[in-house]
């Protein structure tokens, strides 16, 4: 079985803002001295596992990112009878297992039953902590020290197996876990700027013309052909998820159902921007994988009539060739998918990855 997978995945998006920086504008990135539209991975990486893709795929296999754990129990706990004293104690007693408490005080806002970093909840744990909770509400007493041993190495959660987790709390690195996918930031193959688009907004109860626009501002957005890559550790993702093939194609299933056809969620309101995958390569084998982003240091430039997909793909397949042909294959077996030729189906190109 082959070890690695990689995909090298080109995708063009109309007018959008898909991923934006501090100041509201789509990201950017200066590559081979050309300013690129950018979209990060982690941005990538929410959109695929909290898709509609991944939900019908792998229901009952997603875990839960949230510093909003302890709510959850403190309601059940109150909701069961327990009274506000003990309920906030006991939740903060169960929170802190997963990371530090923002404070130790009741506030306005509840932040005491907050931890202060994002903790991703396994299946397995969000199980024990139903589990406990009513546990502590059968019996109406605090948690014991075994009780609150919550933590445990996740092998049901798709999405930690893929994406990794991080434990801030040397106490509790053991239980994280090393991602199996990488996922580059995905960059336009051609030089883009960002735009400003100006708008105004007519308020319908007063419509003299006189009185001008209810409301005026303006947002920035860009349009490209971007490339994406990720390199997949086969092996290390069934490990990751307790050596079961079958949930391992069922994950792979999933993420090249989503990296093909679920696009980031900013601004698609204002700018409907979805897009699916124009063109990919598919690549398996045991040997070192790398990015084919070397392809693009000059940016895609088409001349005259030239079309732009069609250059950029060749582009791509005549670096993969060159890479090839100094270092030896770097893949075993390939698959290709393009929307121009048509060649290829996304059935098949799942079934080559997950195979």
């Amino acid at each position: 079985m082959s070890r690695f997978v990689q995909l090298h995945v080109l995708t063009s998006y109309p007018p959008s803002n898909l991923n934006r920086d501090d100041t509201g504008r789509p990201k950017t990135a200066r590559v081979g001295d050309a300013t690129r539209l950018r979209i990060s991975s982690q941005s990538l990486k929410r959109a695929w596992r909290t898709s509609e893709v991944f939900e019908s795929e792998l229901a009952g296999h997603l875990g839960t990112r949230t510093k909003r754990m302890g709510h959850e129990v403190f309601k059940q706990l109150k909701a069961g009878g327990v009274d506000d004293k003990r309920a906030r104690e006991w939740a903060k007693e169960i929170a802190k297992q997963f990371g530090k408490l923002k404070s130790d005080k009741k506030t306005e806002n509840d932040e005491d039953l907050e931890i202060e970093q994002l903790a991703h909840f396994s299946p397995e744990e969000k199980d024990a902590l139903q589990a406990l909770v009513s546990t502590l509400i059968a019996r109406q007493d605090k948690p014991t020290e075994e009780e609150l041993s919550l933590l445990s190495h996740p092998k049901r959660a798709v999405d930690i197996a893929m994406f990794g987790r991080m434990l801030a709390d040397p106490k509790m690195v053991e239980f994280g876990v090393e991602a199996a996918v990488q996922v580059a930031h995905a960059i336009t193959v051609h030089q883009a700027g960002v735009e400003d688009d100006y708008f105004s907004a007519v308020d319908d109860l007063n419509r003299r013309e006189d009185t001008g626009a209810g409301h005026i501002g303006e947002r920035g957005y860009g349009a490209g052909l971007f490339y994406l890559y990720l390199s997949i550790d086969r092996e290390a993702l069934k490990k990751n998820l307790g050596d079961d093939e079958a949930l391992t194609r069922r994950a792979l299933k999933a993420l090249v159902q989503a990296v093909t056809k679920v696009s980031p969620t900013g601004m698609q309101n204002s700018f409907a921007s979805r897009a699916y995958a124009s063109h990919v390569l598919a690549e398996k084998g045991n040997q070192q994988p790398r990015s084919l982003a070397q392809a693009f240091l000059k940016p895609v430039k088409p001349f005259a009539d030239e079309d732009l997909l069609l250059k950029t793909v060749q582009a791509l397949h005549t670096r993969r060739k060159n890479f090839d042909a100094v270092y030896g294959d770097c893949a075993d077996a390939r698959y290709t998918l393009d929307v121009e030729t048509p060649e290829g189906s996304i059935d098949a190109l799942i079934e080559f990855a997950a195979g």
